[in-house]
């Protein structure tokens, strides 16, 4: 009777730990992949700024071209 108590003492220690085991590295592999997206959104992020900030500068010399010709066209 000991006997059975102790083998599943000891195979229900070893599920446990085997659960416990994959549970971790799925909890690990998900958080890998939460970094790995965040890591890509703020890639992302930087290029929309980059894009917002090289429209604006484009819009300006527009806007600095546009002021120009209206000035010359008072002058004529």
């Amino acid at each position: 009777m000991e006997d059975i108590i102790i083998l599943s003492i000891i195979f229900g220690s070893g599920a446990l730990i085997s659960l416990t085991a994959i549970l971790t590295g799925h909890k690990r592999s998900s958080l890998k992949l939460q970094i790995k997206m965040l890591e890509k959104e703020t890639e992302l992020e930087q290029i929309r700024l980059q894009s917002y900030h090289s429209e604006t500068e484009k819009m300006k010399l527009e806007l600095e071209q546009s002021k120009q010709l209206l000035l010359d066209k008072r002058h004529e």
